[in-house]
Parts: C-alpha cells; structure tokens; sequence
C-alpha cells in the first residue's frame, strides 16, 4: 500500500497485545457511530468510553482527548481510501483517466455513504485543516498518497503530476460537497458533473 504520509499517530501509546489493538478499534468504531448520531461538536470522551465499553480511564491510556480519537479514526479512513483505490487498480490497467477517476471518486462517494461518521468529518476538514498532518492540509495529504499511487501510471514527473491531482481533487471536493449539501446519497446529478469536470481537465493536461 502507498505511503499515506501522515504524522505519527495520534495515539499516546501503541497498543501492544491483540487485546488492546481491539479495544482501540471498538473506541474508533464507537467514536464514528456517535458523530453519526450527535456530531463532533456534542462528542466527548465519556460518552466513546461508554459506547466501547470500556472505563474513561482505559481511553485516556490511549487517547488525550476526543480529538485525538477522532484524528486516529480520520488516519484509519484514510489507509483505508488509498487500499481501496490501490486494490481497483490493480484488478485491471486503467488505460485512461476516465477509469481512475471513476474509481477514485466511486470509492470517495461509497465511503461517504456506508462508513461511519465519515459523512460528518470526511478527512478531517470539519475538525481541523490540519488534522492529518501538522505540516500539511488534509487535502495535500491526500494528494500526495494519490500522487504516489498513479506516478507509475502516468509518465509525467512527480511535481507535474501532484500538480495537476491537486487542482482535480480540490474541484471534486467542492463539488462533492455540494452534491451532498441536501441529498444525503448524494445528488447524482452534480456528481455526474463532477466527474465530468476531473476528467476533462485531466485530459486537457495528460491527453486522452
């Protein structure tokens, strides 16, 4: 899998036995299910720790606070966007760009639909412009893991590329968000557009 380049983990100490790495998952999990229900702002550790099931004091062995969890969780949203972009394009040879922009914002709109609390945070912008990486917007984030996906794909050098992805993915995140302003699948229409928009600028840099 690409490197994401994230920051360190977010977490005060790694856990260690296989115990404590799923009750780690079962306070992200927890952590996800609530945003969905209350929203960040209403989120607070005691009420993840009781979700979980487990003792505030067993949380805070892991987590300094809420937005420490909820930056763990963006982190394990994102690994698990760049795997799923990585696994469709190995299963066959995009060829054109029309192929991976489907596939990338296919798997953007499936994760905004089906995981939870991902509609409410996405990659962290809700929380913070930086929660992926201190020294980067969670937007350069992304680009990057996406640059260091499609490098060996496209024969163009690293800065032009990262370039070109960063002007794409900042319109499809606008767009997205708009589509998903007050349809909660998302409008279809806008999306439509949206991939429309990407791939033709895509196309007008790297050709057809």
């Amino acid at each position: 899998m690409a490197d994401t380049q994230t920051e360190p983990t977010p977490l005060r100490r790694k856990p260690v036995q296989q115990r404590s790495a799923r009750r780690v998952e079962q306070m992200l999990d927890a952590s996800a299910q609530l945003i969905d229900e209350l929203g960040y702002d209403a989120l607070t550790t005691t009420l993840i720790a009781k979700r979980a099931g487990v003792a505030v004091g067993s949380l805070y062995q892991f987590f300094p606070d809420k937005r420490a969890v909820v930056q763990a969780l963006t982190q394990r949203n994102l690994e698990g966007f760049v795997a799923a972009v990585n696994e469709r394009l190995t299963e066959f040879s995009p060829g054109h760009w029309w192929n991976v922009v489907d596939s990338v914002l296919d798997i953007y709109l499936r994760m905004h639909r089906e995981v939870p609390g991902f509609s409410k945070v996405h990659f962290g912008d809700v929380i913070d412009p930086q929660l992926l990486d201190t020294e980067r917007d969670n937007n350069s984030v992304i680009v990057d893991s996406l640059v260091d996906i499609l490098q060996a794909q496209v024969d163009r050098s690293a800065e032009e590329l990262r370039f070109a992805i960063a002007i794409a993915n900042e319109t499809a995140d606008a767009l997205l968000k708009l589509a998903f302003r007050h349809e909660p699948q998302g409008d279809e229409r806008i999306v439509a557009e949206a991939k429309h928009l990407v791939k033709g600028y895509l196309a007008s840099r790297f050709g057809e």
